[in-house]
């Protein structure tokens, strides 16, 4: 898809985010990017609640990982927006969560300085008056 789609309100984006889930059935890297407040949690609590998860879903944003095992298979939120230096990403064991078995959802992946490999999917978020705007762009789908 190379058009932007209007998401009205907190709903829709849950819902949108639900639909990814249901896109990665198995592993994949799921790219997030957009300024402070354009949905990327929210997206994520939506697939993560389609996966089943009943919880609290916040950003790891002093974490930068958190760790989700649903219907069987594991699933990585992180967030990226404090990491002082992309080799930290080295030090935390970052090539243990990508395999291939595993989703991962990261967001502020520019961050990261070019370490993490192509994602499946980016998702674009951008502000849009109350609403939000979000662009998907297939890589490796």
């Amino acid at each position: 898809m190379n058009n932007w789609r209007r998401l009205e309100d907190e709903a829709a984006m849950l819902a949108f985010g639900a639909s990814l889930g249901q896109r990665f059935p198995s592993g994949g890297l799921i790219t997030l990017h957009g300024d402070l407040g354009a949905g990327k949690t929210t997206l994520t609590r939506g697939l993560l609640r389609e996966l089943g998860h009943a919880g609290n879903v916040k950003s790891p944003t002093y974490t930068l990982v958190e760790p989700y095992h649903l219907q069987g298979r594991d699933i990585y939120h992180f967030d990226l927006y404090r990491l002082g230096d992309p080799e930290e990403l080295e030090f935390m064991g970052m090539r243990d969560y990508l395999r291939p078995d595993a989703l991962c959802l990261v967001e502020w992946p520019e961050k990261a300085g070019g370490w993490l490999p192509e994602p499946d999917l980016r998702v674009h978020l951008r502000h849009c008056g109350t609403a939000r705007e979000v662009l998907l762009e297939l890589i490796n789908y």
